[in-house]
């Protein structure tokens, strides 16, 4: 809450002194925006698709002003001010984003309280599938921003009331990237960036490398040239390091365990290797003005290296209260065998040692014809998301020792200490060091691989008609079809060693203990990736490697989902107001195809194969469920001029949000961190209706005031049901490392609904001399939602009760703070972003939802221009060292995760011409 009330602050002294400053008689600014529009054409929409990255703020605030629906702009130059790295970080500025971050980044984008798997991502007007195959819901359906680099866009519009001619599957809004593109004005061009910096967390370098170039050619000397042509490249890598702890939690009060003990405590040292890449280009034919040809492909992701070391403290459960420090327990570390429990080692060191590759790939031709003042445009295209993990090698050393243990998570729950006690024969408890690999042995090594790849043709035709019943310049009849046509697969093998080769860790670790988390844990030395890859090396040679085919076969999907649509809407208007109204239909084919494991003895099974020569009785049958279904969304929507930069705005419309693959699958399946999900092949997918209102004061030189409001009306919210393992076994690198068993039902309704300001302002004709390169920028979202969750009655063990809950992903605020500096060729940012916390993840009561709690983060950027085409640049991201935090319940002091980063120092060059 304090940050919230900073950042309030600080976007609150940002607008006072904008307002006081707009007030000055002396000054006496123009409050139309001439300015604007004069460099701006009749069609500012239409000037950022011809623009690409050359758009000014200027035309993009004009396009958002004339668009017939509410939608927000980012133009290619305003993403560079910050140190944004992917475009996920450069969306949160908007207003109503609020991001969820991972390894350091962003990653998904929610928009006005609603999850990534609810909003939809198109590149050019294609849908972008997904290319991480998880996504915080369990949908599948969220597109990772983290794999798509800044250098890559030449515009990002943020659409929030869907129009008939936009597909309808974006519950919270569209983010729509658009591309980069040759020239109109004939010149050739090219920017290019060479920069570099620091991650301070590990002192590791990064290379930021960024090209395009262009032109228009074949008109001859002098002559018209019809031929258009874009190429653009970029390369960004670094190696962040981050420190992290977690903890999982008994929860078992009603038995008498106290409050805040936990059964296991984890030190988690990373070091990451990302290599971002996009590359791509457009071909263009304008033979005259009135008909344009083009043909696009591009591509970006990234790869990724990932070295993990844990320490794990792994209690027997059974905790008493400190004597020494109330706040405190003492718990024996491991446990003996017994009749009912294996044995529990007192400490593990383990390893992960990853490697993983996420793309996306994108091809698209068209065209647009004129004829009078009607036109037609069409396309063909393909976009296709893949995953790839060629391997995930999992080691674990053990140490049997027992130990008496004193923890203390309540005095600075951040930082939990843990202290080992001597040794005692009454419990059979020795004095260990943890750090020590003496004492260790090799107690596990498997691996996983993954292979997800999710494509989709989409194919798509449109006409608009100009009519003239009424007042209106731009009055039409547009009418469109087009279908979707999408495939998804996915694998995940994983493999073990059978007989775990006699490997202590002392022959398994190199370099000195390593001390991190800022101070407060050691883990010991390092665990060789390298020894243990050849210890697998060795059993593969040796044929001792096995695996689980039953397992095997259930994590194997093939999903086919088709959409195919038509719409019709008419614009028009009388006077000041505009109408733009009309109806979309949308028809759902699918097949869902799984696995489904059956131990029975059903007769239905007795044809299935068996797999596993150990599990005689199982058999697995190939499962799959089509789906179809119609849909159809009407829209309304009014915008009316009160004066020439005064905008009223009104709109209802309708969206759908499909059920995600997992979701909705036959089948049951692990995924790739261990959960366990049955899927629901009776889900409906989730509709919603939307009411907008808005008042707009456009601002000289790309400046806004606005407020706005929203609502929407969700029915057949799909419900996540979790039931947490709580104290099992670890996961594959889960955030949370519990397990969770999960499956998904439809709640009947639920509702949002919330408040939207953005304040712009640039005093370049309202302070005098050096004082006029100031400027302000300040948004705030507000939002509120409601859901019923089932619950488990425990009487009877059915989920035949339920609760009221926040949707998953709602921040209640979510604020930006940019104060801004131009002039003398000198361009000054400090950004701040604030989003409060969100349910992460359910859990089987209120209790034990997993929370993210509030982030308050600070970004610095700088450049100078040394010549007009030459300019240095010198940023700082994450200046607060801001930590991304989860708890267990909604207070912020039952940790179940903390993890930081450090600060990003970025430094180089751009050459523009």
């Amino acid at each position: 809450m304090p940050n919230f009330i900073a950042a309030v602050v600080a976007c609150g002294l940002m607008a006072t002194t904008a307002v006081a400053a707009g007030g000055s008689e002396a000054a006496g600014p123009s409050t139309d925006t001439s300015d604007a529009k004069r460099g701006a054409s009749d069609d500012a929409l239409k000037e950022i698709t011809v623009l690409g990255q050359r758009t000014t703020p200027e035309i993009a605030r004009e396009a958002q002003m004339q668009a017939p629906n509410l939608i927000n702009l980012i133009t290619a130059a305003e993403m560079q001010r910050l140190p944004d790295v992917n475009t996920g970080e450069a969306i949160r500025r908007v207003p109503g984003i609020s991001l969820e971050t991972d390894t350091g980044e962003g990653r998904y984008i929610n928009i006005r309280g609603l999850d990534a798997d609810l909003n939809s991502t198109t590149f050019g007007g294609l849908r972008l599938p997904p290319t991480n195959n998880s996504s915080p819901s369990g949908a599948g359906r969220a597109v990772a921003f983290d794999s798509i680099p800044i250098g890559f866009v030449g515009a990002i519009n943020v659409t929030k009331s869907n129009l008939p001619e936009q597909d309808a599957e974006a519950l919270g809004g569209t983010i729509d990237i658009t591309p980069k593109t040759a020239p109109a004005d004939g010149r050739p061009f090219a920017d290019i960036k060479l920069g570099t910096g620091e991650e301070l967390q590990r002192h590791s370098w990064i290379t930021d490398l960024a090209g395009t170039a262009g032109a228009r050619f074949g008109g001859g000397n002098g002559g018209y040239n019809p031929f258009s042509v874009l190429i653009t490249a970029s390369v960004y890598t670094d190696r962040r390091g981050i420190d992290d702890a977690e903890a999982g939690f008994i929860d078992n009060q009603p038995g008498g365990i106290p409050d805040k003990a936990i059964a296991a405590f984890e030190q988690r040292f990373y070091n990451y290797h990302r290599e971002r890449h996009g590359y791509g280009g457009d071909f263009g034919f304008d033979p005259n003005e009135a008909n344009h040809y083009f043909l696009r492909y591009y591509d970006a992701g990234y790869s990724e290296s990932v070295i993990r070391n844990r320490l794990v403290w792994n209690f027997a459960g059974a905790p008493t209260i400190d004597p020494n420090n109330p706040n405190g327990f003492i718990d024996v570390a491991g446990r003996l065998a017994t009749a009912d429990n294996p044995p529990l080692p007192g400490f593990t060191k383990a390893l992960r040692d990853e490697k993983e590759f996420l793309d996306s790939k994108v091809a698209e031709i068209g065209g647009k014809n004129l004829f009078g003042d009607n036109r037609l445009d069409y396309h063909v295209g393909y976009t296709k998301g893949t995953y790839y993990k060629p391997y995930d090698f999992n080691s674990a050393f053990d140490n049997p020792a027992l130990a008496n243990v004193a923890y203390d998570n309540t005095t600075l729950p951040n930082w939990p200490s843990f202290k080992v006690l001597p040794g005692t024969a009454s419990n059979s408890t020795v004095t260990v060091n943890p750090i020590d690999p003496a004492g260790y042995q090799l107690s596990s090594l498997l691996t996983q691989s993954t292979h997800s790849s999710d494509h989709e043709w989409g194919i798509g035709a449109n006409l608009a008609i100009a009519t003239h019943f009424t007042d209106r310049s731009n009055e039409e009849i547009k009418f469109g079809v087009n279908a979707r046509l999408r495939t998804r697969t996915s694998e995940a093998p994983t493999y073990f060693v059978g007989v775990v080769p006699d490997l202590p860790l002392t022959a398994a670790v190199y370099g000195n203990s390593i001390n991190f988390y800022q101070g407060h844990y050691a883990n010991g030395p390092q665990i060789d990736a390298a020894t243990l890859r050849a210890a697998y090396a060795t059993a593969v040679a040796a044929g001792n490697i096995v695996t689980d085919p039953v397992a095997n076969a259930l994590n194997d999907v093939n999903d086919k989902e088709n959409v195919y649509a038509a719409y019709g809407q008419y614009q028009f208007g009388f006077g000041a107001l505009g109408i733009i109204a009309g109806l979309r239909l949308e028809r759902t084919q699918a097949t869902y195809g799984g696995f489904n494991a059956d131990s029975s003895g059903a007769a239905a099974s007795a044809d299935c194969p068996i797999l596993d020569p150990n599990q005689p009785t199982t058999h697995v049958c190939s499962v799959s469920g089509k789906k179809g279904y119609t849909n159809f969304f009407p829209t309304a929507q009014a915008r009316y001029e009160i004066q020439s930069d005064l905008i009223a705005r009104a709109a209802i419309s309708s969206t759908i949000a499909r059920p995600g693959f997992q979701q909705v699958t036959s089948a049951t399946i692990t995924d790739t961190v261990g959960d366990v999900i049955t899927g629901n092949p009776n889900l409906k997918p989730t509709t919603a209706t939307g009411l907008d209102l808005s008042i707009e004061k456009y601002l000289p030189r790309a400046g806004i005031a606005s407020l706005g409001f929203f609502a929407k009306n969700i029915k057949d919210y799909i419900v996540t049901d979790a039931v947490q393992t709580v104290g099992g076994t670890q996961n594959l690198g889960g955030n949370l490392g519990l397990i969770k068993l999960i499956s998904y039902g439809n709640a009947p309704t639920s509702r949002l609904f919330g408040f939207e300001t953005n304040y712009v302002q640039h005093f370049n004709d309202i302070l005098p001399g050096p004082f006029g390169g100031f400027g302000v920028s300040a948004n705030w979202t507000w939002v509120d939602s409601r859901y019923k969750i089932p619950v488990v009655d425990p009487a009877t063990g059915l989920s035949t009760l339920s609760r009221n809950s926040l949707l998953p992903s709602t921040s209640r605020n979510t604020a930006n703070a940019e104060l801004l500096y131009d002039m003398y060729g000198l361009s000054l940012s400090l950004g701040a972003y604030y989003t409060s916390k969100n349910i992460f993840a359910l859990g089987g009561s209120a209790a034990l939802d997993a929370w993210t709690q509030e982030r308050f983060s600070v970004d610095f950027g700088s450049q100078y221009r040394v010549t007009e085409p030459f300019s240095v640049y010198l940023n700082a991201k994450n200046l607060t060292n801001v930590a991304l935090k989860f708890t267990e319940g909604p207070g912020e002091n039952r940790i179940i995760q903390r993890e930081f980063y450090g600060v990003t120092v970025q430094f180089g060059g751009t050459y523009k011409f």
